[in-house]
């Protein structure tokens, strides 16, 4: 169980929400989900765990969704360079991360359209940090290691460096020996289409399709 006093916490939580969803057809940061937006949501489930401060990486359609966390309290960055990639939008938060009064030791990347992202997922990740001393702590699903994900700060400087549609996957991959990762089945869903969005409101009224 995680016994690490959030107000000391020196890690941070990053949610990736800069993309424009251009297979969802809408912003799929606003999407309907647990009786908020599918955004506040995920923020809420970053605020409840032990990392401070929360981070949001905005972008595409930023004005539109920045009302959905503007009273909660969390910093958010907006990445003018969304549209370049992913790799854009962990720069912006690492920069923000670099500039901060306090020294932050690690972060974990997360993204918004993860919808089985928990308070208890996160803090396993941190927990497993300070158990085993690895650097990166990954989720393990579908066969591969992603986000959510903990990178020491010795990573920083690799996670600004990435190109174009490169995610932090890349950076777990290049540093295998240093990760050490956790179970998470439900982490290989997240929501691109409309199918995949349907999907996800039959599963969480627990009603499976038949295939």
């Amino acid at each position: 169980m995680t016994t690490i006093d959030n107000e000391k916490s020196t890690i941070a939580i990053m949610i990736l929400a800069a993309g424009a969803s251009t297979r969802m057809g809408t912003p799929k940061q606003l999407l309907l989900y647990q009786g908020s937006s599918l955004l506040q949501y995920i923020t809420d489930m970053a605020i409840a765990s032990v990392c401070q401060p929360v981070v949001v990486v905005l972008g595409a359609n930023a004005e539109q969704i920045h009302p959905q966390i503007k009273q909660l309290p969390v910093k958010v960055v907006e990445n003018l360079d969304w549209a370049c990639g992913m790799s854009t939008s962990i720069k912006s938060g690492i920069e923000l991360l670099n500039n901060l009064p306090q020294k932050i030791e690690a972060v974990v990347i997360t993204l918004c359209d993860q919808p089985f992202v928990s308070p208890q997922i996160i803090n396993q990740l941190v927990d497993a940090y300070y158990s085993t001393k690895k650097s990166i702590i990954a989720c393990e699903y579908g066969d591969t290691l992603g986000v959510p994900a903990l990178f020491n700060q010795t990573f920083f400087s690799e996670l600004a460096a990435l190109k174009e549609t490169s995610g932090a996957k890349k950076v777990i991959n290049n540093n295998i020996n240093e990760v050490f990762s956790i179970p998470f089945p439900l982490g290989d869903m997240d929501i691109d289409t409309p199918k995949d969005y349907e999907q996800l409101l039959l599963i969480t009224r627990g009603i499976f399709e038949v295939s």
